[in-house]
């Protein structure tokens, strides 16, 4: 009895304790309400299934305990059985994937219009890059990399001679537009991830994976990494900030360009030179 007793509050408990948890999502902060929901729709499937399962134990504990004079029959299978528990598992099962599989379709299908925003991921910090007055993004390459391109922009591909770069900062976007965002990983792997936004993805050297989003509200979010990725994991961490659109415009205008940086690189170069000759 005691131990049907505490199955049957493992499985009250359960359902209390999610119906009030103080421990819930952050206030969503982009169109991707539609994960929410699927959430929601796969807790009430799977919490179902949990609380019978718990139940249908605590039945049998109670049902088939020992008594005095009772033996177990033996049945090595029923097919009637295995029959209703394996249909009744698949179509919970696609209960489950079934929203998710249109959310997915939502997630990565782009709408027209939409800006590109490149994010780069390295052992351990975020770094971006956004069009500049052409509105085209540059091609990038590993191989590229260097002092004064840390992002291995291409410096040959005139598209990216004014792209802005910012380089372990925050990133500012416009309230209310679509944004596409190019996750790009130089290193290991990474997974971008703000809760507000609802939107992650994981970031595969060699790979440009991405999805898209919508700022619905201003603010300052947090960027997280989800994915284990060295020693400084807990510490890569990054902001993302919605302005409205006049501060998103200001802003813009005092991020340095690709070309800026390089010039500002070579500049540094000739310092250095220079310095170490007159020694």
């Amino acid at each position: 009895m005691a131990v049907v007793l505490i199955l049957v509050i493992l499985a009250v408990g359960s359902v209390v304790f999610h119906l009030f948890s103080p421990w819930w999502w952050t206030p969503i902060a982009s169109n991707w309400n539609y994960i929410d929901n699927t959430i929601i729709i796969t807790f009430w499937i799977t919490g179902f299934v949990f609380v019978a399962v718990v139940l249908f134990v605590a039945y049998c504990v109670f049902r088939f305990r020992h008594r005095p004079g009772n033996r177990a029959a033996y049945e090595p299978e029923n097919k009637k059985l295995e029959v209703w528990l394996a249909s009744v598992t698949s179509i919970g099962v696609a209960a489950m994937l079934t929203p998710g599989l249109f959310v997915w379709h939502q997630f990565v299908t782009v709408p027209p219009g939409t800006t590109e925003v490149e994010v780069v991921g390295q052992q351990w910090l975020w770094s971006f890059r956004l069009p500049g007055a052409n509105a085209k993004l540059g091609t990038s390459e590993i191989r590229a990399i260097g002092d004064g391109n840390a992002l291995g922009v291409n410096p040959n591909d005139p598209n990216g001679l004014d792209d802005l770069i910012i380089e372990g900062g925050e990133l500012h976007l416009p309230l209310g537009k679509p944004v596409k965002m190019l996750l790009r990983s130089v290193d290991v792997l990474h997974d971008f991830y703000v809760p507000e936004f609802r939107a992650k993805m994981d970031m595969v050297p060699g790979m440009v994976t991405y999805f898209w989003f919508t700022p619905t509200r201003t603010g300052t979010f947090e960027i997280l990494c989800a994915e284990l990725c060295g020693t400084g994991h807990p510490q890569m961490r990054g902001t993302v900030v919605v302005d409205e659109e006049a501060d998103y415009q200001a802003w813009l205008e005092q991020q340095q360009t690709f070309t800026q940086l390089l010039a500002a690189s070579e500049d540094q170069t000739k310092i250095a030179s220079s310095t170490s000759s007159s020694k």
